[in-house]
């Protein structure tokens, strides 16, 4: 019979073996995610993967203060968060900077108008 103590060491190689994956799936996110929504989304999964390497690392030796860490380490990078998602709010999106740069920017003369008006006269003369 295999005893608890391998199953659960077993068990934590796994498990750091996928967080470990994980880690460095999110931190490529990071480095090359096409927005910045995307790098803060990767930012709060970097986080949240370094929460689960603290608890099984918590589970494996037994020590219980990793849970405290883990904790406090998810509070920080839960405001981290929301204080990333309130800074891309107030940038606004490209689309809304889009329509604010057309709106100030001088009207072009309409094309169609001048077309129509000179076919107008060639049809008089």
């Amino acid at each position: 019979m295999i005893s608890p103590l391998a199953i659960i060491s077993a068990a934590a190689a796994i498990a750091l073996v996928i967080l470990g994956i994980a880690f460095l799936l999110a931190g490529w996110r990071v480095v090359a995610g096409p927005t910045l929504p995307d790098r803060i989304l990767a930012l709060d999964t970097l986080s949240g993967t370094a929460i689960g390497f603290i608890a099984v690392l918590a589970v494996k030796t037994g020590f219980s203060l990793y849970i405290d860490i883990a904790i406090s380490l998810g509070l920080v990078g839960f405001l981290a968060t929301v204080a990333f998602a309130r800074f891309v709010m107030s940038r606004g999106t490209v689309a809304e900077r889009h329509s604010e740069k057309t709106a100030r920017a001088p009207k072009k003369p309409q094309v169609a108008a001048k077309r129509s008006r000179a076919n107008g006269r060639k049809g008089r003369a």
